[in-house]
């Protein structure tokens, strides 16, 4: 039988730690940007509806949708 060298221990510097600093301060940077990136998705959503619904965009939308369907269909 071969004798196997067993793995070795990591030292304290290769060990990932929960209470160092950097990672502490960046564990809810991905939430944080997560929820800038919804805000600001939502804020462009309410401004088209809000240019849509004033210059009368969604009837002329629908429109265009609804005669290209008849164009194709007939």
């Amino acid at each position: 039988m071969a004798a196997t060298t067993p793995e070795p221990t990591p030292t304290e510097d290769q060990r990932p730690s929960r209470s160092h600093p950097a990672r502490r301060s960046e564990r809810g940077q991905a939430t944080a940007e997560y929820a800038l990136v919804m805000l600001a998705a939502a804020a462009i959503a309410g401004l088209l509806l809000a240019w849509a619904a004033s210059t009368d965009g969604i009837g002329r939308l629908l429109d265009a949708v609804m005669q290209s369907i008849i164009d194709d269909a007939g």
